[in-house]
């Protein structure tokens, strides 16, 4: 696990911390996860917004339903937003899109745009709906603790196939399709991406081909049938390594959110 110089400290998402006028009272989920965690009053744990504000503080209190935090003003601090990268995920099995969203969250997705191709329509049980957009937001801020993140994927409206095919549209866009490039020399110095893959059964051949015509790039990960959630975590991770490569880069680009 990748820590660099960053403290052991407990993470806990807390948004609009920095408008509170005194201790930072978090609810009883993050109460729970202190009394996991073992921590008392007292204790240092850090604070993330979600939307790129960070701090320290120390536990004020510590009660059954809920956490107070006192926050040590010198240590507010903005984190830059990565490079954008967005996906377009397919509507599928629910727990296989719950493990995706975390993973997604821990490589700092900006965005998650669930679709519902045609065939998603005959996966049972998938995840759709309202209910099913708060479980994944609930595994994203549980992903963002665990990986001391400071940015939330922002969770879009569900779309229709037609809606899909024009998103993102004046961005580079990547479509997983096995007869593609390879995906890191259609990524590589974009500076910002935008990822679309397919349902268990993939993408009906209409829906590829208006991809295509509507300027979706196809790439490919690799010469097997990847299950979705495993194309869509290699990609977002391939992605994120050539965006920081290109960002790190004097002659690259980079955008923020």
């Amino acid at each position: 696990m990748e820590r660099g110089d960053r403290a052991a400290l407990a993470t806990f998402h807390a948004p609009g911390f920095e408008a509170a006028a005194g201790p930072v009272s978090l609810p009883e989920d993050a109460a729970h996860h202190a009394r996991v965690r073992r921590l008392a009053n007292g204790d240092r744990v850090r604070l993330s917004d979600g939307a790129g504000l960070v701090a320290e503080g120390a536990i004020a209190r510590i009660a059954k339903t809920s956490l107070e935090v006192a926050i040590d003003p010198s240590t507010v601090a903005r984190v830059p937003s990565p490079a954008p990268v967005h996906l377009l995920v397919p509507i599928g099995d629910r727990d296989r899109m719950l493990w995706l969203a975390e993973k997604a969250a821990e490589l700092a997705l900006t965005s998650w745009t669930a679709v519902r191709w045609s065939r998603s329509r005959s996966v049972s049980p998938r995840g759709e709906g309202p209910a099913f957009a708060d479980k994944v937001r609930k595994r994203m801020i549980a992903a963002l603790e665990q990986s001391h993140g400071a940015w939330l994927p922002e969770i879009g409206a569900e779309l229709e196939p037609a809606d899909a095919v024009a998103r993102f549209a004046g961005l580079p866009r990547v479509l997983l399709d096995a007869s593609g490039e390879a995906m890191p020399l259609v990524v590589g110095g974009a500076g910002t991406v935008a990822i679309a893959l397919g349902p268990e059964g993939g993408l009906t051949p209409e829906e590829r081909g208006a991809l295509r015509e509507a300027g979706w790039r196809a790439a490919a990960l690799s010469p097997t049938v990847l299950r979705f959630e495993t194309a869509a975590l290699a990609a977002l991770a391939v992605a994120r390594a050539a965006l920081l490569g290109s960002a790190r880069d004097p002659s690259g680009t980079s955008a923020g959110r």
